[in-house]
């Protein structure tokens, strides 16, 4: 009897987390506005500079930065 209660409830919860996602589908995406002008898409290689290497290079410059300002700012143990 509870695997069957708990069976309807975790039924129900995937239902209602589904839900919003199906609704949430671009109906009319291929349909283009009054005013879209869409430029030119991006390939795999700018596409990766922008979402991989410049967040990653970004991290390692202020990650950087921390450590030589830490370096710098302790003194020598006479």
């Amino acid at each position: 009897m509870a695997n069957k209660k708990n069976a309807m409830r975790a039924g129900t919860l995937a239902a209602g987390a589904a839900l919003p996602l199906l609704l949430s589908s671009p109906a009319f995406a291929l349909t283009r506005d009054d005013g879209d002008d869409p430029g030119p898409g991006l390939s795999v290689v700018e596409t990766l500079g922008i979402y991989v290497g410049l967040p990653i290079l970004l991290f390692a410059v202020i990650a950087g930065l921390v450590v030589m300002g830490e370096k710098s700012r302790k003194q020598p143990n006479t």
